[in-house]
């Protein structure tokens, strides 16, 4: 089963999509996964991505839908895919189907973590992080045990620059203007799923694996609404 996770900053995709991955038994592939795998392989078209990369702009939709479709094709994604970030745009989602439609292979659901903007803003503005090892730590729901010290490494922890207030509300402007219309088209499409990732963890937690539960005993998981 292919299934293409969204949501807006903050929303739980990097936290919740292996949970949907181990449900349904296939790979979890984020934008990121793809484009450092393109890279280390060396190949044409991680050089291509690369070049954008290095320069801090983002990869064309021709590139990343070559690379899909690279994939696509291989034994890793027989049996199936959770997609963490692709795709984002509509010419994404349209380029996507196109190439699912020329495999005969169908798109078997898009999930929406569902988070308003504002919860978004608390949520993020009480990260940290540790710059040495990359653990992630939240003030409110996941403090480190000795304030501003990261429980792994004992080094200083940090809040990252787009986990600002006012970074994360302009990223939102952003989501809904790239993202947005996809989110439009699917729903119109009869294939979005919204899965309300405010509230406790464990309570999240539970909704998304409820959620991928029933897309494995076939279930529309809900309206779209």
């Amino acid at each position: 089963m292919i299934v293409v996770l969204a949501g807006a900053p903050g929303a739980g995709k990097g936290t919740h999509a292996a949970r949907v991955a181990e449900v349904l038994d296939v790979p979890h592939v984020s934008t990121g996964d793809l484009l450092r795998g393109a890279v280390d392989s060396g190949t044409e078209l991680g050089k291509k991505a690369e070049s954008y990369m290095k320069g801090g702009e983002l990869v064309p939709d021709d590139i990343m839908l070559s690379l899909v479709a690279g994939l696509l094709d291989s034994p890793e994604w027989e049996r199936g895919v959770v997609l963490d970030g692709f795709p984002r745009t509509l010419p994404q989602a349209h380029g996507f189907d196109a190439l699912l439609k020329e495999r005969g292979r169908p798109l078997g659901r898009v999930l929406l973590f569902d988070l308003s903007e504002e919860a978004a803003v608390d949520r993020l503005s009480s990260r940290m992080w540790c710059p040495k090892d990359s653990s992630i730590y939240n003030l409110k729901t996941n403090p480190p045990a000795t304030d501003g010290v990261c429980d792994v490494c004992g080094g200083p922890l940090e809040r990252r620059a787009d986990d600002e207030p006012e970074t994360i509300r302009a990223r939102f402007v952003e989501f809904r203007s790239a993202t947005g219309p996809m989110i439009d088209y699917y729903k119109d499409l009869g294939v979005l799923t919204r899965v309300s990732t405010e509230g406790p963890i464990e309570d999240v937690s539970r909704r998304v694996r409820e959620a991928a539960e029933r897309l494995t005993a076939g279930d529309g998981v809900g309206d779209g609404r």
